[in-house]
């Protein structure tokens, strides 16, 4: 083996944490000469693997620790109010997470806020955790703007935040309110000498963005707190009006019936299928609209569908990527219109096992729009209408593809976490009607599966053709994370070999074990949490939740900017036309995939903001009321569950439990009396009242009423010989007396927000 070899360097950087250039490694191993070259190049292949990451052109850190001090950058609120941040580096923000700890020694600075940077010194926790120490406050916070509810006071008014997880309020002198009115939603901001010795700081209104009272406040809230892009330039609209697609050579697939299948209401339809039976096999097209034809690098649609990254999906409205004359009209793939478009052929074996591929760039008219429930009712015997009518001779055949292409899923093994998805029923006034649970089909999974199959066709094919690619990355689970879910695993008597690699069916093996059992929930929330969050990337990662060696999107371009991206180096590397990708955008692909990865994150969380807001505003004339729920969520200031039927997500302080001492057991995801030893944990299904509501923040407060369980077996007399926490846990008396370090406020405008939330592929 050569010198220095991989586990040489690992071990010589978490010795010594504060080595963190090349230079100073070579140093340290005394490396020379010809070594330097396989210095550089282990130092590659531990970046590559996700063991280093850079933090400079030349300097190294790892993945799982920080240094000793250095340039902290605190990026967001956790639900339970801490502070979080990341080392900076030259190539941005590096490291583990570190949560703020406080002032390092005498250091007098003010507590730091989102957005603030600071010179820090870090330390380690038993349970893995980091926290960072300010010695130096360095940067003012980037956003001092609130959204939020502007109320009349004698003396002018008070803005109070829609966030949870903002703490500011704002007064607001008579000369400073714009035009605010009693109840207007407004974008307010500090005013800079506006600094109170006592109380809230004195504010500026800057926009009043609409009424508490408007039907559809939640999503106007959850929009402009996210900074999500509404209104489009009137140049970007004069582009989509005028626009026509690019004249180039066009296979003609008019006279194959591809059909579309979306849900009932679908205003954009990108996607049409289409299958044939072969001698030995099935060849299916999946045809994607050509927005590529109709939004040309450079041009204003361009950088605006960039800038949005997607388009972002209320419960009530989407805010598109592309403006609606195009995502509805021009893009979308209308029955019986003339549309053009991007074809994967595929060609499969009885089994399942895709045999061939290639690209078309051509002309299609779709031959039916059928909703899922449409489709399948035809599948089930019940056909009617346009589903009826195909269903012979485009339905059968679709489903005879899929049988095949399924086996080939099943053997395959994706990660079954067919998590359960809500929907928010309004009427035509935008009140909300109800909450139903959205129905699993049949259809959906077909669809979900060659869409899946001409994704990958996409990546293989710019690879095979060495085109660049922008892939859809699921990284395999962390060490850390591995070994946190057995040691949880752990305590319910479930044995999880942490030594072997992370598979897809050695999890869906376990989910298949408890399923029906008293742990299911649980171990569902734990498997969900163990993952790590899918990103765009152009270094191919693999999709670990799918089971994918290569992976990127292709089969959405109206509404995800990745596709589209896709879609010109397809474009590019087939020599279909002039409007492929660009040398130029080709060289930006890495700041491309980390944009859109962020502007995914931005939509996934205004959605869920809006969801939450909408859930409180249908929940708030049921204060009082009883509930079962599911515990999601364990924290050392409560309990977090989500309400049944409608999915919402409430909070259960620690100090409403009952009069003992509640301990939070990390490990077991559960908080147990520490006396005898009883329990609330993860996945419980427990009996709670609603007791208030806050719908500006979409925050429930809920009162337990079940008992807690017994400990398992074995646990009570190891924690009862725990005399205070190791693992950096916090112990609350929920009752009379002083708890033991401190007890949790509850605010009810700084509730957490909801947990155990699907995660996108």
């Amino acid at each position: 083996m050569s010198f220095p070899d991989r586990q040489t360097v690992l071990d010589f950087l978490k010795e010594n944490p504060a080595a963190t250039s090349k230079a100073d490694i070579a140093r340290g191993l005394r490396v020379k000469g010809k070594e330097r070259a396989i210095l550089r190049e282990v130092l590659e292949e531990l970046e590559r693997e996700g063991k280093l990451e850079r933090t400079g052109k030349r300097s190294f850190a790892q993945t799982d620790r920080p240094p000793p001090s250095g340039l902290v950058e605190f990026t967001r609120l956790t639900r339970e109010g801490d502070l979080v941040g990341q080392c900076v580096g030259d190539h941005g923000l590096f490291g583990p997470e570190l949560i703020y700890g406080g002032p390092s020694g005498k250091s007098r600075s003010r507590a730091p806020g989102k957005g603030d940077r600071a010179v820090c010194k870090m330390s380690g926790r038993e349970d893995g955790s980091w926290r960072a120490y300010v010695v130096t406050l360095l940067e003012k916070r980037v956003s001092e703007r609130i959204v939020g509810l502007y109320n009349k006071t004698p003396h002018g008014g008070r803005v109070t935040p829609a966030s949870r997880k903002e703490r500011r309020e704002l007064l607001i002198q008579e000369a400073d309110r714009k035009g605010a009115g009693d109840g207007d939603l407004v974008i307010a901001e500090p005013k800079p000498e506006g600094r109170r010795q006592y109380g809230p700081p004195l504010g500026v209104i800057r926009e009043v963005i609409g009424h508490i009272t408007d039907a559809r406040s939640a999503s106007l809230i959850a929009i402009y707190a996210n900074d999500i892009p509404v209104d489009f330039p009137e140049e970007v609209l004069a582009e989509a009006k005028t626009r026509e697609p690019a004249k180039v050579a066009r296979t003609d697939l008019t006279g194959v019936p591809l059909i579309t299948i979306d849900p009932h209401d679908a205003r954009d339809h990108d996607d049409a299928v289409y299958a044939e039976e072969l001698p030995d096999g099935w060849k299916v097209l999946v045809a994607i609209a050509d927005v590529s034809a109709y939004v040309t690098e450079g041009s204003a649609l361009d950088k605006e569908a960039e800038k949005r990254g997607n388009s972002t999906y209320f419960p009530d409205r989407v805010v598109p990527m592309l403006p609606f004359e195009l995502s509805a009209d021009a893009c979308s793939l209308k029955e019986g219109e003339l549309r053009p478009c991007l074809v994967a052929e595929m060609i499969f074996s009885r089994d399942g096992n895709k045999r061939s591929h290639r690209f078309l760039r051509a002309n299609m008219r779709s031959a039916a729009k059928l909703a899922y429930e449409e489709a399948q009712a035809a599948i089930d015997g019940k056909p009617g209408g346009k589903a009826g009518e195909i269903l012979d001779t485009v339905l059968k055949p679709l489903w005879g593809a899929y049988a095949a292409v399924s086996k080939a899923r099943d053997a395959r093994s994706p990660l079954d976490l067919d998590m359960p998805e809500r929907r928010i029923m309004f009427n035509p006034a935008g009140e909300i009607t109800g909450i139903t649970t959205k129905e699993r089909l049949e259809a959906h999974r077909l669809i979900e599966e060659f869409m899946i199959q001409a994704n990958v066709a996409a990546a293989e094919t710019l690879e095979q053709k060495q085109a660049p690619v922008v892939y859809r990355v699921h990284d395999t689970p962390s060490d850390a994370k591995i070994a946190a879910f057995a040691e949880f695993l752990q305590t319910l008597d479930i044995k999880w070999n942490i030594g072997e690699r992370p598979q897809t069916h050695r999890f869906n093996r376990l989910l298949a074990e408890i399923r029906g059992g008293d742990y299911e929930g649980m171990i569902q929330q734990m498997v969900l949490r163990s993952q790590a969050q899918a990103v765009y990337s152009e270094e191919n990662l693999g999709h670990f939740g799918l089971n994918l060696a290569r992976y990127s999107h292709f089969t959405s371009p109206i509404r995800r900017y990745a596709d589209l991206v896709v879609h010109r180096a397809l474009i590019t590397a087939h020599d279909f036309g002039p409007d492929g990708l660009s040398e130029r955008s080709a060289a930006r692909l890495e700041d491309i995939a980390g944009h859109i990865s962020m502007t995914e994150r931005r939509s996934m969380a205004a959605e869920r903001d809006a969801t939450d807001r909408y859930l409180a505003i249908f929940l708030a004339d049921r204060v009082g009321a009883e509930f079962e729920a599911r515990i999601t969520g364990v924290t050392p200031a409560g309990l977090f569950a989500a309400l049944a039927g409608s999915g919402a997500d409430g909070f259960v302080p620690i100090s409403s439990l009952s009069d003992e001492y509640w301990v939070h057991d990390a490990a077991a995801m559960a908080v147990y009396a520490r006396g005898s030893g009883k329990t609330f944990s993860l996945g419980q299904i427990v009996r709670v009242r609603l007791k208030e509501v806050t719908p500006l923040q979409g925050g429930l407060l809920l009162e337990m009423i079940s008992d807690p369980l017994p400990a398992p077996a074995g646990r009570n007399a190891a924690r009862k010989a725990i005399s205070r926490d190791s693992d950096g846990s916090r112990t609350h008396r929920a009752g009379g007396g002083p708890p033991r370090r401190g007890k949790p406020k509850f605010n009810k405008r700084t509730l957490p927000p909801g947990a155990g939330k699907k995660k996108r592929r």
